[in-house]
């Protein structure tokens, strides 16, 4: 089985005394009592939300539906984000590996 890679994009944003934490490409979310639980659970539900995807047979077909780009190598760490997210939210990249 071959290995292929996705970057998705992370968005974080404070409300109230919880971080929000989303993942833009599968509207997957969560939420945390600091940056760094938020950024865990993001994580986590990213790849629940893959692999429950993969266990149905849909993660390629939704992957490319919502034009997620898959990259054969994984790519590099100075990844660009193109997608807009709303003010006072930060984003990052995330490399997540698919199995093919």
């Amino acid at each position: 089985m071959q290995e292929s890679y996705v970057v998705l994009t992370l968005a974080f944003k404070p409300e109230g005394r919880r971080w929000v934490a989303r993942c833009e490409e599968l509207g997957t979310a969560t939420f945390g009592r600091s940056l760094t639980e938020a950024e865990k659970r993001i994580k986590e539900a990213v790849l629940l939300h893959l692999n429950t995807l993969e266990d149905v047979g849909e993660c390629k077909r939704f992957l490319r539906e919502h034009k997620v780009q898959f990259h054969h190598t994984k790519p590099r760490a100075e990844i660009k984000i193109t997608k807009s997210v709303s003010t006072g939210t930060f984003v990052q990249p995330y490399i997540q590996p698919i199995r093919e």
